[in-house]
């Protein structure tokens, strides 16, 4: 592999179950950090734009290079002088510093060390884990000549990479394994392993204060500026005896065409998290009306055949009022997902945020449910004799046998005489709900016509 190829990103199945090795990756802001990591895992997956401090929040991803695998954790911007927000990014990334069992310290060589630089060296130092110091944005021989300055930091040898254009990137991922300790030997990934939770909905609706109630601690940067969490970040919370792997994905503000940077990404990112995800949360804010950008979010949830549960959060705010206009709204607007659970919380003070496990269980039970081919038969038949499909230009389609596919999402194949109405397979599904439960989850039909004999 050259050091132009990228390290491949490693699917969740591949991974080994033991503790693979964490590479935290720190830097003032805009110094391309995630533009990096984006080298790293090979794929546009941080979020990445011309403004500086856009990741807010440590970010972790699977990684592999030459046949190891490891994790990368992508913080916020750290200055040290930092006040407000970026103080609190500052404090993410020191959390990530001290989890890591090394750091990526990254230099824009085409400024040069700054004092928050010595200030950052000076914590990465006190961390006593292995620092490789990366001088980034090194696009020509003249720039790598002023890269040797970094000598001066006393962190070793800068390595010098252009990570916009790959430059360097294989010879720093093998400092990088060089320092990073082996993962224990394991054979089989642990089976099972966390059930993993998407939580979607647009900016400001309360999903980070749901993630952070939930962990029990402020894991997530929450700010009330709408749009705060850019990246999803994923956390292993341990719930009602067993750990689950909740995202917590970014806002998403307007349509994707209309979406400026970062905001794009971040809807790339929501598809990404959401794809990843066995079940997802879609948080509702319980006061405002259902809005086209929640309907959407809806429509990429059931396109992507996951599990899903709908949560109305800031339920201490919802009055008679407008609980009336919103039981109206259900009706108009969610009825695509009638069968989702849905709960009523308040995640700020907690208030039966209790109940959200027992629906996440419903979901992915019914995502998981299995027909047998006889009971699925038995039902078809039945239906079948009770309400045969319409007549259409004097043809009448039957239902010969039925069959389900595959779970998660439950996926039936109906052999057929002839084309179903889109109607009758709706009645099909609905029918099928009522049979045998699949609450929380979407159904998939695919309708198998018998194909006429040539004479």
């Amino acid at each position: 592999m050259s050091e132009h190829d990228s390290a491949t990103e490693l699917a969740a199945e591949d991974l080994p179950s033991g503790p693979v090795p964490v590479l935290a990756v720190v830097g003032r802001p805009n110094v391309g950090k995630s533009t990096l990591v984006n080298r790293i895992l090979g794929r546009r997956e941080a979020v990445v734009e011309d403004v500086p401090g856009v990741t807010r929040d440590r970010v972790s991803y699977d990684a592999e290079w030459n046949g190891r695998a490891f994790t990368v954790v992508d913080t916020g911007g750290w200055d040290p002088d930092a006040r407000g927000l970026a103080e609190r990014i500052a404090a993410q990334a020191e959390i990530a510093v001290s989890l890591a069992d090394a750091t990526l310290f990254v230099v824009d060589a085409t400024v040069g060390i700054t004092d928050a630089d010595e200030e950052v060296v000076k914590i990465l130092r006190r961390s006593g884990k292995p620092v490789i110091l990366a001088a980034n944005k090194v696009d020509d021989e003249r720039a790598e000549a002023e890269a040797y300055g970094l000598w001066n930091l006393g962190l070793g040898e800068p390595y010098v990479v252009s990570a916009l254009h790959g430059r360097g990137s294989g010879d720093l991922l093998d400092a990088v394994l060089a320092v990073l300790p082996e993962p224990p030997a394991v054979s089989e990934r642990e089976y099972g392993g966390p059930r993993r939770v998407a939580i979607v909905g647009r900016p400001n609706v309360g999903k980070s204060s749901l993630l952070n109630k939930l962990a029990g601690e402020e894991r997530v940067v929450v700010d009330n500026v709408a749009g705060t969490t850019v990246d999803p970040v994923d956390e292993l919370v341990e719930l009602g005896g067993r750990t689950w792997r909740f995202v917590d994905t970014a806002g998403i503000r307007k349509r994707v065409k209309e979406a400026s940077g970062h905001e794009y990404y971040a809807w790339l990112r929501t598809s990404t998290a959401i794809e990843r995800a066995e079940v997802c949360v879609l948080v509702l804010d319980g006061q405002e009306s259902i809005a086209e950008q929640d309907v959407r979010i809806l429509q990429a949830v059931r396109e992507s055949g996951r599990a899903l549960v709908i949560a109305f959060n800031k339920w201490d705010l919802v009055d008679e009022e407008r609980r009336y206009y919103l039981d109206r709204e259900i009706e108009r607007d969610l009825v695509q997902v009638q069968w989702a659970p849905r709960i009523n919380i308040t995640a700020k003070t907690g208030w039966h945020i209790d109940r959200l496990v027992p629906a996440i269980d419903k979901a992915l039970e019914g995502w998981e449910t299995r027909v047998t081919t006889g009971a699925l038969n038995a039902f078809l038949g039945r239906l079948v004799a009770e309400h045969p499909h319409p007549v259409r230009s004097g043809k009448q389609p039957k239902v010969l046998f039925g069959t389900q596919a595959s779970t998660a999402p439950p996926t039936f194949v109906l052999f057929t005489s002839g084309k179903l109405d889109a109607g009758y397979e709706r009645f099909i599904e609905r029918r099928l709900r009522e049979e045998f439960g699949f609450v929380g989850t979407p159904i998939v039909i695919t309708v198998k016509p018998r194909e006429k004999r040539k004479r």
